[in-house]
């Protein structure tokens, strides 16, 4: 057990089983109720790899872990759709990219259809996410990662150089493009 975990547990549960007296009960139930979460925690934000053996669409893609494919959408970029302009062009670059090789995983969660939130790694470093912004093939989530002045400038820069889908003066971001096709 990490150090973190322990003190964590420690502030939660401080008091002895004979200071709890008659509170035992539910005081263990809470101390292993908090460990259990802090312990998941610490599952989900561990870096982890594996290979890409599938790609869905431009921002998500499925990665091997244990003999099970986990989807993974990629954090903070927001790619077309697969029926939408450039939705096409954005899954080949990705696929250009990742397809078949060994990746790191830095998850920051999961989304609401289970999915694993990542940033995605190359072995010699690169940022898979910010490659794909970088080379103009989808958006900076302004949604979900409004902090992120790394993809913010890297939006820019794509747009000011026409690159991908900047081409195009009439792209329409997908949660637009969503909205209108429903």
């Amino acid at each position: 057990m990490s150090q973190q975990i322990q003190d964590a547990a420690f502030i939660a549960c401080p008091k002895t089983a004979r200071e709890c007296a008659g509170f035992w009960p539910l005081r263990s139930l809470s101390c292993s109720l908090l460990f259990v979460s802090l312990v998941t925690s610490q599952v989900i934000a561990a870096d982890h790899n594996g290979r890409v053996v599938g790609i869905i669409d431009g921002d998500t893609i499925e990665v091997l872990q244990k003999q099970h494919p986990e989807r993974v959408r990629l954090n903070g970029i927001d790619c077309p759709e697969k029926r939408q302009a450039y939705g096409n062009k954005a899954k080949q670059a990705v696929s250009e990219l990742v397809y078949g090789k060994e990746v790191t995983l830095q998850p920051h969660g999961f989304d609401k259809y289970g999915r694993t939130i990542a940033d995605v790694f190359l072995p010699d470093g690169t940022n898979v996410n910010q490659t794909l912004v970088k080379n103009g093939w989808c958006w900076w989530s302004r949604k979900y990662a409004s902090g992120d002045m790394v993809l913010e400038g890297l939006e820019k820069e794509a747009r000011e150089a026409k690159k991908g889908l900047w081409v195009d003066p009439a792209h329409v971001p997908p949660q637009e493009w969503r909205k209108r096709t429903r």
